[in-house]
């Protein structure tokens, strides 16, 4: 789901890219948090818990809790609901605390 139309904001965005969302193709639009781009795309968990493997979303979305916190591009603990989509990302869920490959 996407908000399209707003009585008193205007919703613009960059053109539609392609990432990957644990190997699964997906479309956002440039520029657009990836948050938003997983959330239009009906995904809501970005990560699980560290001990007890709970499934965690989004939260606060400006980047101050540790909710949304996921893989992207192979490095670990990004901030999803604050870092920009591009075209050909590669974004993955987050289990634990997130290990540098």
């Amino acid at each position: 789901m996407r908000i399209k139309e707003h009585p008193i904001l205007k919703f613009e965005h960059g053109k539609k890219v392609k990432f990957y969302y644990n190997g699964t193709e997906l479309e956002g639009y440039e520029g657009e948090t990836i948050a938003a781009a997983l959330h239009a795309a009906g995904i809501r968990t970005m990560r699980e818990s560290i001990h007890l493997h709970r499934p965690r979303g989004l939260f606060c979305n400006i980047g101050n809790c540790s909710s949304c916190l996921m893989v992207v591009d192979g490095m670990p603990n990004v901030r999803v609901c604050v870092e920009k989509l591009r075209e050909g990302m590669r974004v993955e869920t987050q289990r634990g605390k997130g290990e540098l490959k």
